[in-house]
């Protein structure tokens, strides 16, 4: 099984699992990573921080942008996350851009192009959130006061006017959080540093926005109280508890078969989507049994030959033998631990998005609404291990929601 860092490296920054989900990932290992990332993020919301993690921000910018030097030829470019193809597909001309984008896109790319070359970037490749270009800040009059906002994906970025804050925004033509930095003589072997320090690296430039993902308590706020802190040292006890008293081997199973992984993270995924959270464990495993084979005997009958069938019969024996190995009680147990290991995570979540200077919102049919932002990321700063913290139900209803206005609908 790889192991987050080196799965990183591999694919770049293209894809980050969620911190529960390291149970189904790795296992027993897994589960004992994500206990010590919630304790570590305990230690950092209760003052006695040892430096041991990072946190950024997840910003729901879109698109994400790169920029920086290309290895091949010294020169600068911007690009899309095909900078990581085979073949990569960087712009480095205006030209370059009009041939390979359209409309909106193109006018962000053109303006990226202008702007992010005035920053001074001498080597390496750094990757960030588009936020906005000039035309995308609006003034907005929410809950009686007025905001200058920006609105890239799901989310609404608000502003107070008036504030130094709004006026760096205003004045600016392009914004931009950066939250990776790779180094590397070339695409294909560059490495990725999560948290690093971007923004200092680079010239300063009155019109473009650019701020770290790096997480800050602006407000001063977003600590736990003592009341706070033994409340969540109770919820990490009980999740020790539960986990000393599973079967290690049942945990280690997912994690060993790919096939059976994906199935229970694809079927996970169906509840996340639809907003529902697991509160009849055992009710979970059966659905889940039921999905999984029937997703098997779909494709045994759809299979023309006795060989075909025969091969997907085979296929389907091997990954329900996990499901005849173990009973369905205590396979119900390892989605208790997520859930606690969830219930967890969003008391720290609720607590971290005190700190943010900017207020959130969504645009919903009759209005907005008030929301936290996207998520954070955690990075152990010795093994380079990074997950997403991210209240998913809560994102999901909210990314899925048809009453919710996306910024690209307006």
């Amino acid at each position: 099984m790889k192991s987050l860092k080196t799965y990183i490296t591999e694919q770049k920054n293209t894809h980050m699992e969620h911190l529960e989900d390291l149970v189904f990932n790795e296992g027993v290992a897994g589960t004992r990573k994500a206990i010590f990332f919630l304790r570590d993020l305990r230690d950092m919301l209760s003052g006695s921080s040892t430096q041991k993690i990072q946190t950024t921000v997840k910003w729901d910018g879109a698109p994400a942008i790169f920029c920086g030097i290309d290895p091949r030829d010294k020169k600068f470019f911007v690009a899309k996350k095909g900078v990581f193809n085979k073949e990569p597909k960087v712009y480095k001309t205006p030209a370059d851009v009009r041939a390979d984008t359209t409309g909106d896109l193109q006018a962000k790319m053109l303006i990226a192009l202008a702007e992010f070359s005035k920053l001074g970037i001498t080597s390496g490749v750094y990757q960030g959130d588009l936020m906005f270009t000039k035309k995308d800040l609006k003034l907005a009059r929410i809950s009686g006061k007025s905001y200058l906002t920006f609105h890239p994906n799901t989310i609404v970025y608000a502003v107070p006017s008036g504030t130094a804050l709004a006026k760096q925004i205003k004045s600016a033509n392009i914004g931009v959080v950066w939250h990776t930095a790779y180094t590397g003589n070339s695409f294909e072997t560059m490495r990725a540093a999560f948290g690093t320090d971007i923004v200092k690296k680079f010239r300063k430039s009155r019109t473009v926005w650019q701020d770290d993902a790096n997480y800050k308590d602006v407000s001063g706020t977003a600590t736990f109280t003592l009341a706070e802190t033994a409340a969540l040292n109770k919820m990490l006890s009980a999740i020790g508890k539960l986990f000393q008293g599973l079967n290690a081997t049942m945990i280690n199973d997912i994690s060993k078969d790919d096939d059976l992984l994906q199935n229970i993270k694809t079927f996970n995924n169906t509840k996340v989507r639809a907003g529902e959270k697991i509160t009849d464990t055992r009710k979970h495993v059966q659905d889940m049994f039921h999905y999984i084979a029937d997703k098997y005997q779909a494709k045994i009958d759809s299979m023309k030959t006795d060989k075909g069938k025969a091969t997907w019969e085979e296929k389907k024996k091997e990954v329900m033998k996990y499901f005849v190995a173990h009973e369905q009680a205590e396979i119900a147990k390892i989605f208790d631990l997520t859930n606690m290991i969830a219930d967890a995570k969003n008391m720290i979540i609720a607590k971290m998005n005190q700190a943010g200077e900017m207020k959130t919102f969504l645009r919903t049919r009759s209005g907005y609404r008030v929301t936290d932002v996207e998520g954070f990321v955690a990075i152990d700063r010795l093994s380079g291990n990074a997950v997403k913290i991210v209240d998913r139900l809560e994102f999901s209803r909210s990314n899925f929601s048809p009453d919710i206005i996306k910024g690209w609908e307006k």
